[in-house]
This record gives C-alpha cells, sequence and structure tokens, in this order.
C-alpha cells in the first residue's frame, strides 16, 4: 500500500554529552509530536518560549489518520502561521448527508452564513498536517525538535520533573520545569504518574479503508444507515486530496481484527459500495469507539493534553480538535506562569475547561456510538423509530445522530467575569470569538482573526465605537470597530454577531475566548476583568 512518508534522522544533543555533570534545565519539555505536540510547541515558542520536543519515532505517522479538522483549529493555525497551506492542500467542505437505505434522510450545512474566512471544516491526512507543522517548526530557533527519543524515566520533583530519555546511543537525563504530555492514547507518561483513563469502551467494531480511486462524488459528509451494499450496518464516505477517499464500515462485536484487515477481506466490502474495484489501498485499520478521560489533567509537573488526556469516537471530529484546543489553552497560561505573571494556580483553570470540554465531547461522542450501534434491544428499537419518523417529519431528523460535528466548547469559567449588563445575543463569556469581515482605515479586505492575531499573542479589547479615552491596561491590544481610525464594518456582520450597541467592548484572551463584555467599558472594569482572567484574583 503507497503511503506519504517523511522521515527524520537521529542527531546526537549536547545534552547527552553532560557524564558526571548535572541534568540540562528546560523550561518545557513537550514529549510527542503530533498535531497537538506540534501546534503546543509552536505556540509556546511564538511567545519567546523555549521549547524541548521529543517523539520516539523518526518519521510522521502512518495513514491518515485525523482527517476532519474544523473552522476553530484552522483559526489557531492561522495564528500559529500554517493555516493557509493546510486551507489549500485541504479538501474544504461545510454539507453533510444522512441517508436510510438508499433514500436521503436530510442534509445539513455546518456554516449556513457568509463571511468566516475558513470553512467549516477541511479534510486533510495528518500525516500532511504534521508535515507542515514540523515545516514551520524548523523556522523558529525556539523549538530543539529531538527525533527518537522515548521517555523511559520520571522522577516528580518540587519544582521540576527529571525525565529519563532512551536514545539509539543510549540513555540520558534532563530537568524540565513542566513537562506537557501530548504522547497519544497509550500515553506511558500517564502510566508513569500511575493514571488511568475512566470511561466506556464499546464493543462494535468499525474498519477504517483509504482508497485512492478517481470519482465523481461531491466533497461532501455522506453517512448511512443500513445501506444496501452494507445491510444492518453503518457506512461513511469522506473525500481527501490527492483522490483518497475515507471509508468507514461497521463490523460486528465479534470480528477478527486480523482476518478483517487482510486486503483481500476487505476489497470485496469497498467493491460493493463502490459499485467496481478500479481503486488502491493507502490504508487499513480496524478500531474501537472509546470515550473516555483522566480524571485530573494536571499531575504535578506533568500536564496531559490530546489523546494522552482524554479519547471519543473518530464520529465527529472531536478527537484532534478538542486536542488543538487543549493546545491553544494551555499555552498562553504556562507562558504568564513561566514568566512570573500569573501564579502557578492559573494552569488549574486548563485542567478545569478543557476537563469540562473532554466531558461535552464524551457526552455527545457518546451519544452518538449509541445511536449509530445500538447496545440492547430497546436502543435499536428507538433507532428504528427514529430513522421512520425522520422520513416524515423535522424534529425526527434532528433526533438522527451519525456522529455531532466538533463545535468549540462554552466555558464555565473562574477566568470569566460574569454579564453584568442584558445582551440579546453575541458570543457570552466563556465562547470563542466569531469571525466577521472588515476593512482596515486604507480599505484593505480582512477578517477580525486576522486582526485577533496581528500585533502579538496577548489580550485584546475589541469596542466599538471611538472609545480612544478609554486607557487600556498593559499588553492589552485594541481592536475598534468603528470610529476616527478604527476598522470599518463594511456589512454590518461584526455588529449583529456581537451584538453591539455604541461603547461595547469585549475582552478576549489569548486563545481568543471571551473573558468579559461590557455596554459602557471602563478602565477599572476592563482592568478588574483583565486581571480575574489573568488568575490574579
Amino acid at each position: 500500500m503507497a503511503q506519504a512518508k517523511t522521515q527524520f534522522g537521529y542527531r546526537r544533543h549536547p545534552d547527552q554529552d553532560r557524564s558526571g555533570q548535572a541534568p540540562a534545565e528546560h523550561a518545557v519539555v513537550v514529549v510527542g509530536a503530533g498535531p497537538v505536540g506540534l501546534s503546543l510547541a509552536i505556540d509556546l515558542a511564538q511567545r519567546g518560549q523555549r521549547v524541548v520536543l521529543l517523539d520516539d519515532a523518526d518519521r510522521i505517522g502512518e495513514g491518515s489518520r485525523a482527517i476532519c479538522f474544523s473552522k476553530r483549529s484552522l483559526e489557531y493555525w492561522d495564528r500559529l502561521g500554517v493555516g493557509d497551506r493546510m486551507v489549500e492542500k485541504g479538501v474544504v467542505w461545510s454539507v453533510g448527508k444522512i441517508f436510510h437505505g438508499e433514500s436521503q434522510l436530510y442534509q445539513f450545512n455546518l456554516l449556513p452564513e457568509e463571511g468566516h474566512k475558513r470553512p467549516a471544516f477541511i479534510n486533510l491526512q495528518q500525516y500532511y498536517a504534521e508535515a507542515y507543522l514540523v515545516d514551520r517548526i524548523r523556522e523558529l530557533p525556539e523549538i530543539d525538535l529531538r527525533w527518537r527519543n522515548k521517555v523511559l524515566g520520571l522522577e516528580q520533583r518540587n519544582d521540576s520533573a527529571l525525565l529519563t530519555i532512551e536514545t539509539p546511543e543510549g540513555a540520558y537525563r534532563l530537568h524540565a520545569q513542566y513537562v506537557i504530555a501530548c504522547d497519544g492514547a497509550r500515553s506511558s507518561l500517564r502510566q508513569m504518574v500511575g493514571a488511568e483513563f475512566a470511561g466506556q469502551v464499546f464493543e462494535d467494531q468499525f474498519l477504517i479503508a483509504d482508497v485512492k480511486m478517481t470519482a465523481e462524488f461531491p466533497t461532501e459528509r455522506w453517512f448511512w444507515f443500513d445501506p444496501p451494499f452494507h445491510a444492518g450496518r453503518s457506512a461513511l464516505l469522506h473525500k481527501q486530496p490527492d483522490d483518497v477517499w475515507r471509508i468507514d464500515l461497521q463490523l460486528n462485536r465479534y470480528a477478527d481484527p486480523t482476518v478483517e484487515k487482510k486486503p483481500e477481506n476487505v476489497r470485496p466490502r469497498i467493491a460493493r459500495m463502490l459499485g467496481h474495484d478500479k481503486f488502491d489501498f493507502e490504508w487499513i485499520s480496524l478500531y474501537k469507539f472509546q470515550c473516555r478521560r483522566m480524571d485530573r489533567f494536571l499531575h504535578g509537573r506533568v500536564i496531559f493534553a490530546g489523546d494522552s488526556a482524554h479519547q471519543v469516537s473518530p464520529f465527529g471530529a472531536r478527537g484532534a480538535n478538542s486536542g488543538l484546543e487543549d493546545a491553544e489553552n494551555l499555552s498562553w497560561k504556562l507562558d504568564r506562569v513561566l514568566r512570573g505573571q500569573s501564579p502557578a494556580s492559573l494552569l488549574e483553570s486548563y485542567h478545569v475547561e478543557r476537563s469540562m470540554a473532554a466531558d461535552e465531547n464524551i457526552r455527545e461522542s457518546t451519544r452518538s456510538t449509541d445511536f449509530m450501534a445500538p447496545n440492547s434491544h430497546q436502543e435499536a428499537r428507538l433507532r428504528k423509530a427514529v430513522l421512520s419518523l425522520a422520513k416524515e417529519t423535522e424534529f425526527g431528523k434532528r433526533m438522527v445522530n451519525g456522529g455531532r460535528l466538533s463545535v468549540p466548547c462554552s466555558y464555565e469559567s473562574p477566568l470569566s467575569s460574569a454579564d453584568a449588563e442584558t445582551w440579546s445575543s453575541g458570543p457570552r463569556p466563556g465562547c470563542s470569538l466569531l469571525d466577521a469581515p472588515v476593512r482596515t482605515p486604507a480599505g484593505e479586505s480582512a477578517y477580525l482573526t486576522d486582526m485577533f492575531r496581528k500585533g502579538g499573542t496577548g489580550f485584546a479589547l475589541l469596542g466599538f465605537g471611538n472609545d480612544a479615552a478609554i486607557e487600556l491596561p498593559g499588553g492589552v491590544k485594541d481592536i475598534r470597530i468603528g470610529g476616527e481610525g478604527g476598522l470599518i464594518d463594511p456589512d454590518g456582520l461584526v455588529a449583529k454577531r456581537y451584538d453591539a450597541e455604541p461603547h461595547t467592548a469585549y475582552l478576549l484572551r489569548p486563545d481568543g475566548y471571551v473573558a468579559a463584555r461590557f455596554r459602557h467599558p471602563t478602565k477599572a472594569l476592563v482592568a478588574a476583568a483583565l486581571s480575574r482572567a489573568q488568575g490574579l484574583n
């Protein structure tokens, strides 16, 4: 089977030449060079932090694995300098269709409105995403990426962690103020701190086949219940770049993985689906749904992110996207703690917010799994009734669950200041910013997300009207809509999406989440909200 790979060479590092000396000391060590670890390292580096990034392999992973990346992830990758490459290579889509048998039940559009820089989703093989992130890392001298460096041991100290690392030339040790575990679902660091997953492993199995073929299917997400080519089960079809198509087929819980993954057994299944056998295999795998997470994401000086902290089923694209939200949530908080600008207790808010998000993703993923693979006769009867209702009623369509797609989490956060005034719409504190088109005073077209990432990686005050008289606290960038020298809202979409009246303002965190909003902001109000968002009170 053909597979695009990028392989990297092992290089000896001076940290390995400290025999008889104390181990080298580093502020941050990130373990795992997948999308989450790579993105987190870039984010920290762009904030001026030096990062050691370790990976036990010497190449980008095999198989497409994660393929669906959300608008929120693309906006984050824009801030990391790789968004354009991802979108240019990826397959853009927003429409999904649900079928029962041969009949279409309904279709949905995940981004029905205009005026957003990024699409609802792109499909892009994970190995491309990783390759683009590695290319970006090569531009950042703050990141020391070490391939074939495997963590074998961990000793926690009061002010650091001591890692023992295996390489092709023997083991060495180093100290880290903080270790970020992004080493995946089989995390060795999770085992080293003595933590386990709690949750559910579902028995039904799904076959993944990435096939290369020329096809005229539209760039949409197609999901079937009980299709004629795979009776009694579910199926999914998605397009990827390079004429590669992702196909998921539900198998029974007793299927033998070794037998089912053999290409000669997979081919007849795919041929029945497509009506031909003119395709080549890129990747074949088998998986079970898992909806589990760690009880705590913080263990002393070790912080867990991505699949090492939580797992969900692939349907809904909640795995990689939630891991990227972990990275953007953690990076600015860890940066402030390392600089002494916020107390270490700020990191507790990472656990609070991202465990809340993990619970939401697990809840939605479990509901999807229960609907797609009923565990009892009662659940099977309910699904049959819902699918029947969906053919005739709108409320029945809304009950069909073929995998609710990933959306940004809304936090009930100790860092958010509660609304003190009345709002009819707009993102409330704890929600992520909404994009919209703007024009600069010079008449150049841009988007609000562009203005947010321009001029630094800190907090920002999004204001409406000429509020230049408000003296902003140090480190807060000014994004003004309207008024003298402000951005232009050409279609009125910024004002509409933010329920903006004159003088309205939103305090935005470095990860693009709303910390507070005001109808009549003052320096004192903004400063108090900022202090709360920084974990200072």
